[in-house]
């Protein structure tokens, strides 16, 4: 591709606050009951005066320290001016000239996205559109409004134009809504609209490597991006949409446009405004912000750790695999489950005082083959009773018992598809393993002797595969251990049945 694309994000997360951002009205983005959530404050009224929401302010200052942000030391809140069916004000309290972050970035690809600012203001309502289906015959279409997410606290994250990709544009938002959500800021849920990216595009020839300053194209923004892979397909559309035109010498429009997701392209919507269309002014209801640095480090002293730091905490101290790793730093419920078990696997002295084989391997350190197995069935077994995985949250599994479960697995105390049923019942109904391989009989046999009697009952009824192993037929072998697992109902030790074989066969 002979054009450079250079990509710019606006990122807005509603903020995970008990409140709105400037009255006592509940933010709750799981009411279902439209208008339920409003005052007179967040409605616009007449002779109302809009409140701070103090936590709202914590969160945004705790998110720009944590992308490297400067905080500001003396801010203020601005009227944004527009009319839209949804902005019951008829402007919106915003910031522009004093946000609260300023020149922060974020890491991805090895590489600093640069970060222009970070600010906070009010989010609008939500309109809800009829479709064709609902309407009589004979009439027009309708617009209804909920007024309850209309001044939620709304977080503005807005990059510098450092983006190459709709990958990495892809990636960028995927990383700041896990930070966001160890922060505890947001829950960021894009299918809820907690969480919408709008991406500004640009296409410039290619500049050579020696030049000082990129000649950038005309820039186009998509809105409302919900969802990660919206992200992606609509700047790529839109990178082959700019490429096209200037390949037939088109013009681009510096315009708006949105992303049709049936259509998987974007769509004029409007020629796009410039600040000064908004006539921004000093909102005179709010007074101005001063953070101290004393604030400003009691802030900072709250942050926990976030997704960097538990990549490569997880990576040298459990010794998983990258996408074991991954796997827990973007489920963090997992992750946090995950490190409880091996909790409770250093206290299994508690669950079998006997064993002094697994004593020896986890004194003074991790079994590493004890972790592995306890990643292994957290992400690939247990995955099949969960819908997402962070409804680990709500498992009725304590972490004791799962230690017991991956203990008696490492033992060999249960064949893998004994283990199977056992943590399904486990799942189900919250009881410790052992019961459920009492309850059921999953015992898997070990003991030599009693399972050399099943096996020459087995070479005795099976002649011919057996005189086919001695002949080198190495499949054969694998029919008679399935014959055995067979007549021991499943409980036999694979392992130990395929050695005893091999020995009575090479007689």
């Amino acid at each position: 591709m002979k054009y450079q694309p250079t990509i710019g994000l606006e990122i807005h997360a509603q903020l995970k606050t008990k409140t709105k951002m400037f009255c006592g009205c509940l933010n709750n983005p799981e009411e279902k009951q439209p208008n339920l959530n409003v005052c007179p404050i967040c409605m616009g009224h007449p002779g109302t005066l809009p409140i701070i929401n103090q936590e709202a302010v914590k969160s945004v200052i705790k998110t720009g320290l944590t992308l490297n942000c400067q905080i500001a030391k003396e801010t203020w809140f601005e009227r944004k001016n527009y009319f839209y069916p949804d902005l019951p004000k008829n402007y919106q309290i915003s910031q522009n000239e004093a946000p609260f972050c300023k020149q922060g970035k974020l890491k991805i690809n090895d590489r600093d996205i640069r970060i222009n600012n970070i600010h906070l203001e009010e989010d609008t309502g939500k309109l809800i559109h009829s479709k064709d289906n609902d309407l009589p015959a004979n009439r027009q279409g309708y617009s209804l409004v909920d007024f309850n997410r209309a001044g939620v606290p709304l977080m503005e994250l807005v990059t510098e134009p450092d983006i190459n990709s709709a990958n990495e544009a892809r990636k960028f938002c995927e990383e700041l809504r896990l930070i966001l959500r160890y922060l505890g800021a947001s829950d960021a849920d894009m299918e809820k609209g907690e969480l919408r990216a709008e991406a500004n595009i640009s296409l410039s020839n290619k500049q050579p490597a020696t030049s000082d300053k990129r000649q950038l194209g005309t820039k186009v923004e998509i809105k409302n991006l919900n969802s990660f892979k919206a992200v992606e397909k609509a700047i790529d559309y839109e990178i082959k949409r700019q490429a096209e035109l200037l390949e037939s010498n088109e013009k681009i429009v510096h315009e708006t446009r949105g992303w049709n997701e049936n259509k998987q392209k974007t769509f004029s919507q409007r020629i796009k405004e410039v600040a000064e269309d908004y006539r921004y002014f000093l909102e005179p209801d709010l007074p101005p912000l001063k953070i101290s640095k004393k604030e400003i480090e009691k802030i900072r002293a709250e942050i926990p750790e976030l997704p960097i730091g538990r990549r490569k905490r997880f990576k040298k101290e459990y010794k998983i695999s990258d996408g074991d790793v991954e796997v827990f730093t973007s489920f963090k419920a997992l992750g946090d489950y995950f490190e409880k078990v091996i909790s409770e696997l250093k206290n299994w002295e508690k669950i079998v005082p006997s064993s002094a084989r697994l004593r020896r391997a986890m004194e003074g350190k991790h079994s590493y083959k004890l972790v592995k197995l306890a990643a292994n069935y957290l992400i690939t077994e247990l995955k099949k009773y969960l819908t997402n995985l962070e409804d680990i949250k709500k498992i009725k599994i304590t972490p004791e018992n799962f230690a017991e479960f991956i203990i008696l697995v490492n033992q060999d105390k249960i064949s893998s598809s004994a283990a199977q049923t056992v943590l399904k019942e486990m799942f189900e109904t919250g009881i410790d393993p052992s019961h459920v391989i009492e309850e059921k009989d999953l015992t898997q046999v070990s003991d030599e002797s009693e399972l050399e009697k099943i096996i020459e009952k087995v070479i005795k009824n099976n002649p011919k595969p057996a005189e086919d192993y001695k002949k080198g037929k190495k499949n054969a072998l694998q029919f008679l251990v399935g014959q055995v697992m067979k007549l021991s109902k499943g409980k036999a030790n694979p392992q130990i049945v395929s050695k005893i074989l091999k020995k009575k066969l090479a007689k």
